[in-house]
């Protein structure tokens, strides 16, 4: 008997339509191995997509590729991640287990988890993921933890959280939960959430691992792990990681320190001239101070054009500074008193206390407006005319703009 084990697809989740695609094309690989593998169920443990409301041609495609495992009598065991589920409760995961595509196992009643039991004896249950960590709320009003690690038999947790003891180098700032959270005396512990590869046996606990992305899910992904992978596991508990290599990566990294935007470009062309792009993806991160000039001055449309034959082109500069910007001296403080400070230099002013009542707050008005996020349920337009007014009205100009949209003002002539 084998199973697999996958999670984070975030399935619709880059604005590349090429690395959609891959995407895609990543998890349709995925449901290929495990038909050819035999496998008696696969297990999603979180973040399937990268919203809870994905786009209908993708919500066609990922149903499709889930009735080939039904119709193989393969069962699919899922939970929803933070991604997957809307601060309302809504997630497609719903909609797919009505329609006998999976089987959501997080199942709570009056405070306990429930088990689901597939045809092979083995019990699953879990815990969904939430954003911010709210999930462990979930795990500290659990009633019936106890029963759970005292059932016998073959027993699979699904979880979609960081354990602060599985952490990797690197990761030691990024806040976790202890293994403490999880209930004891499980023989398989089927993790989600952070984007890397892990499998560790620990005593009292069982096997607990993290399968990583499906595929790499942002531009340091790409670089890193080059492609993504899941797991498929016998009942020995061997484990056996599936790479699911698609497109060559080719990754390259140009240190721009004192040098001019024309040399940054020549020489981002000569790196790419030692390799075979054609159908590649090609990642440029440029990173230093420039000599002179801004970072929009190196002509990445040319070096597009001479990248025509890859698969797909991404750059990353955030880390490319000029002169002008790192003479900005910024002390330390809080993202707000940053702002403040950048915003002060630039109007001139020595220092934060320089600038006038009025001034301090149109930039908390500021703040406060442009971080408003779309709400749910709330269409693109309707988000920008929110924006909109509430711009008009930190600046104070509801009447000008009243005046000059009107009809009336569209007829006057000035």
């Amino acid at each position: 008997m084998k199973f697999a084990h996958t999670a984070d697809c975030h399935i619709g989740g880059w604005k590349e339509e090429e690395l959609k695609q891959l995407n895609l094309d990543s998890f349709k690989k995925m449901i290929g191995v495990c038909i050819e593998e035999h496998v008696a169920f696969l297990l999603i443990s979180g973040d399937l997509f990268d919203t809870s409301l994905p786009q209908i041609d993708v919500v066609r495609e990922v149903a499709f590729q889930l009735s080939r495992l039904k119709d193989e009598n393969i069962d699919v065991y899922v939970i929803p991640g933070s991604h997957d589920h809307s601060p309302s409760g809504k997630t497609m995961i719903s909609v797919f287990e009505k329609a006998g595509l999976c089987h959501n196992v997080y199942k709570l009643k009056e405070g306990c988890l429930q088990w689901t039991e597939d045809k092979t004896g083995w019990k699953i249950t879990g815990v969904i993921g939430l954003a911010g960590g709210l999930d462990r709320s979930i795990y500290k009003q659990m009633q019936n933890k106890e029963e759970l690690e005292q059932e016998s038999g073959n027993k699979i947790f699904m979880f979609h959280s960081l354990l602060e003891e599985c952490k990797p180098k690197g990761w030691e700032l990024v806040p976790g939960e202890p293994y403490t959270l999880l209930p004891k005396n499980f023989t398989y512990y089927a993790g989600g959430h952070p984007h890397f590869l892990m499998q560790k046996k620990v005593e009292s606990y069982g096997t607990i691992t993290y399968p990583g992305p499906l595929f790499p899910n942002n531009f340091k992904e790409l670089e890193e792990l080059k492609h993504g992978s899941f797991y498929i596991i016998d009942d020995k508990l061997s484990i056996r990681q599936m790479p699911l290599n698609i497109k060559e990566v080719i990754a390259i990294k140009i240190d721009a320190g004192n040098k001019t935007p024309e040399e940054v470009e020549a020489e981002i062309i000569k790196q790419k001239e030692k390799y075979e792009c054609k159908d590649k993806i090609i990642t440029v991160r440029v990173e230093g101070c420039l000599k002179n000039g801004k970072p929009s001055d190196i002509n990445f449309k040319k070096i597009v054009e001479k990248t025509e034959e890859a698969y797909c082109f991404l750059k990353n500069t955030y880390k490319l500074t000029t002169k002008e910007f790192e003479d900005i001296e910024i002390k330390t403080g809080n993202v707000e008193e940053i702002e403040e400070k950048i915003i002060a230099e630039y109007l001139g002013k020595e220092d934060v206390a320089d600038l006038t009542a009025d001034e301090k707050v149109l930039i908390k008005s500021l703040y406060t407006t442009l971080q408003r996020e779309k709400h749910e349920g709330e269409t693109k337009a309707d988000h920008e005319n929110h924006l909109i007014k509430d711009l008009l009205e930190s600046l104070k100009l509801n009447e000008v703009w009243n005046y000059y949209g009107s009809e009336t003002a569209q007829n006057k002539k000035y």
